[in-house]
């Protein structure tokens, strides 16, 4: 699909054929001089007759023929009486129809626009019109003038349509009055636009750069930047080094800026060990949630050691097993306290243990709930432990969301019906997202929280598992031991060599890990997609899409994600006239691609359907690190069809920008999946990227095989690089107050 040079477009719209109100996303046809071309792009609320002046490209589609995709739009209201009537046919105006529109069009001409702002009763002197009816038109017309003046504004800033529309659900009416008075409410809550293009509406407003409303929402955005890299809050220096020179503004006035808003409780000042953290202020009241929530669970169950020896035998009869005494003690400890960490690598019995700690948890009659952060996390401990599990967010049932922050259903004042939550793969889940599980949680109900404390980090902000271990508040249980029969494979056996800081064997290849030497980026890349497209196909009988995940420490360069996506792209799924295909600001989607939701969803609906056809589940909501493979695309409409494990969605283009080529996915984005075969790219990139952990975590995510490649000094660096990831969190201190008796971490 060809694109020609960026290009001017002006008309009339024609027809709208799609149009998506909760992002601006829009397919229209224009008549352009007499010619009509079809355009598509986050055009905004447009409706037939208006006058645009587009900037974009022309793109030659081989089955649609020529399209224009707008970047941005500049509309006008129509002037003439013939685009007056065919804007108000259309339906625009509630309590307009074709018929009405006709007679006002013919009374009053060009200025009908100008009788509908300044002398709107003259519109009674139409037959049909009443009192109680022009009432309703002008509330419509007000409502529908007052998006058009607001998306007219927004793309005259080259603000995306999508902004514009989250403005007027905050704001509606005042939207426009609102942004006026300070662009940087834009950056704020539920709208979160980048400052940067706030920055650029204040520019065209002239607004002083030293004003206070710029100060404080940069201060904000450098903390909101922060949480995305996991921190829960900064050091007050560090803060005031970043914010000065990102803002250009001296120590004093940003100290004086933010002791007001600390002053307005818009953030907050948290000391310890001698030193002032800032935090904004959803994070405090999370972490001082989750603190005090923690140490009444500890209140509760603190030093029931009630002896539940009899029930384990019994258990073990069952099951025909015998537990080791760490997993005995670790199920007596849930079953007497409540309460507990269970933690351990691969092949160290965790869900043996936890499989116990379910089933006597339920022979007691309690209501027994597993949750886990992601999707695939969920069902492979359903898989594991066959108990039924959702994600925390399917649990907690989202309702809606501001921004990308959802609203559950279940919260302090709609709690879940549960005695017992077990949930697994603690490692993943961040600060916000436990906060919300506590808060849904009865103040009776027992917790058993299950993870490795040696893989990374979550994706969000937040190191909650570490936090809590380390302020042993809560009873602590350390799998350390491999059994005998995990001790056949070499995945499991390298894990532990490797978190210990032993480097294996990399010349054995007699059993599920394995390591090839690529020195030069071409031949690693080669290697690749030889493994994926033939080698593991046709010897092992592995499905290319569905079984193999390459996975890499980096994004960036030859044997990151976005060129190494590109590259297997070209070989697995190529180009083809038979295969659809649509583009996105970072790659070009196929029939067929394995893509990965890179940013929480929460109002995106699903479809489940049975063999006929027939829709047998529905729901709402797509998340970070879910990956899917694409059954559809609709180039006219610009909508993508996606296939997540049996749920079925529909991207509109807007959408795309959060959907990324999954054949080669980061570590990061890994946690919580296994897979098949692992292929695991280690060679060039900044030495900050390899580390122990970031090993560790990718050689656990293979079931069966594992496939290193690249060099054996970057291995042995990452192994000798123990480097911990450093979060700025206040919960361990928040935990460690005012408490003299904790438990062991055993």
């Amino acid at each position: 699909m060809a694109e020609k040079k960026l290009s001017n477009l002006e008309g009339c719209v024609d027809s709208v054929i799609y149009k998506n109100k909760d992002n601006g996303f829009a397919v229209l046809v224009l008549d352009a001089g007499g010619e009509p071309v079809t355009v598509v792009g986050e055009i905004g609320a447009v409706e037939e007759g208006e006058d645009l002046k587009l900037i974009g490209k022309y793109i030659d589609h081989p089955k649609f023929g020529l399209q224009f995709k707008a970047h941005l739009c500049e509309r006008a209201l129509p002037k003439s009486a013939a685009s007056i009537q065919k804007y108000l046919a259309s339906g625009v105006i509630k309590g307009i129809g074709p018929v009405i529109a006709k007679k006002i069009v013919q009374e009053f001409g060009d200025k009908t626009l100008e009788i509908f702002d300044k002398t709107p009763d003259k519109l009674l002197e139409i037959e049909g019109i009443t009192p109680k009816k022009l009432d309703k038109i002008m509330e419509n017309y007000k409502q529908i003038f007052g998006i058009r003046s607001l998306m007219i504004f927004m793309s005259k800033n080259e603000v995306p349509a999508t902004f514009g529309v989250r403005a007027w659900k905050r704001w509606e009416t005042a939207a426009q009055e609102v942004i006026k008075s300070n662009p940087y409410s834009l950056c704020g809550y539920g709208i979160e636009l980048p400052f940067s293009e706030a920055e650029r509406v204040a520019d065209s407003l002239s607004l002083r750069r030293d004003s206070i409303d710029r100060i404080r929402a940069g201060i904000s955005w450098v903390l909101s930047e922060n949480a995305k890299q996991g921190h829960t809050c900064l050091p007050k220096d560090k803060l005031a080094d970043v914010s000065t020179k990102f803002l250009d503004i001296d120590f004093k006035t940003f100290s004086n800026v933010l002791m007001q808003e600390v002053e307005e409780k818009n953030l907050y000042i948290y000391n310890k060990n001698n030193r002032q953290f800032v935090m904004l202020n959803e994070y405090y009241q999370a972490e001082d949630y989750i603190s005090r929530r923690l140490k009444i669970m500890r209140d509760i169950s603190f030093d029931n050691n009630i002896d539940f020896s009899n029930v384990i035998d019994i258990a073990e009869e069952q099951f025909d097993i015998a537990y080791e005494e760490i997993q005995r003690k670790a199920i007596n400890m849930a079953l007497s306290n409540g309460f507990l960490v269970l933690t351990g690598g691969p092949g160290t019995g965790k869900t043996t243990t936890l499989n116990g700690i379910i089933s006597l948890f339920q022979q007691q009659g309690l209501n027994v709930m597993i949750a886990a952060p992601t999707g695939k996390a969920a069902k492979r401990i359903s898989e594991l432990t066959g108990f039924g599990a959702k994600t925390i967010h399917r649990l907690l049932e989202v309702e809606f969301s501001d921004g990308d922050r959802p609203r559950f259903k279940h919260n302090e004042n709609n709690q879940l019906d549960c005695e017992v939550m077990i949930v697994d793969e603690m490692s993943m889940v961040d600060t916000l997202l436990f906060d919300a599980l506590l808060k849904a949680l009865p103040f009776t109900c027992h917790l058993v929280m299950v993870g490795d404390c040696d893989q990374l980090p979550s994706v969000g902000a937040g190191n909650i598992l570490n936090d809590i271990i380390k302020s042993k508040i809560v009873p602590t249980i350390q799998l350390k031991e491999v059994f005998r029969q995990s001790q056949e494979s070499k995945i499991v056996t390298n894990a532990h060599k490797i978190v210990s800081g032993v480097i294996p064997d990399l010349t054995d290849k007699t059993s599920d890990f394995f390591f090839f030497q690529r020195l030069e980026y071409p031949e690693l890349q080669n290697l690749v997609v030889d493994l994926m497209k033939n080698r593991l196909p046709q010897a092992y009988g592995y499905d290319t899409v569905n079984d193999i995940q390459v996975l890499s420490p980096t994004r960036k360069g030859p044997t990151g994600t976005i060129e190494l996506n590109k590259r297997i792209q070209y070989d697995i799924n190529p180009k083809s006239k038979d295969k659809s295909e649509i583009k996105s600001f970072l790659y070009t989607y196929r029939v067929g691609d394995k893509v990965m939701q890179t940013r929480n969803n929460y109002d995106i609906t699903w479809k489940r359907f049975d063999d006929e056809g027939e829709t047998v589940e529905s729901g709402a909501g797509v998340f970070n690190g879910d990956i899917g493979i694409i059954t559809n695309i609709n180039k006219i409409l610009g909508v993508v069809t996606i296939d997540f494990d049996g749920r079925i969605y529909k991207f509109n283009q807007a959408m795309l920008e959060h959907i990324e080529l999954a054949y080669v996915i980061t570590v990061h984005k890994s946690q919580g999946s296994e897979f098949d075969v692992v292929i695991l790219t280690v060679f060039g990139g900044y030495d900050k990227l390899y580390y122990r952990n970031l090993l560790y975590t990718a050689v656990t995510r293979a079931k069966k095989m594992l496939i290193i490649i690249g060099s054996t000094n970057r291995v042995e660096f990452m192994i000798n690089n123990n480097r911990r990831s450093n979060r700025y969190t206040t919960l361990l201190n928040m935990l460690c107050e005012d408490v003299t008796e904790t438990y062991g971490v055993e």
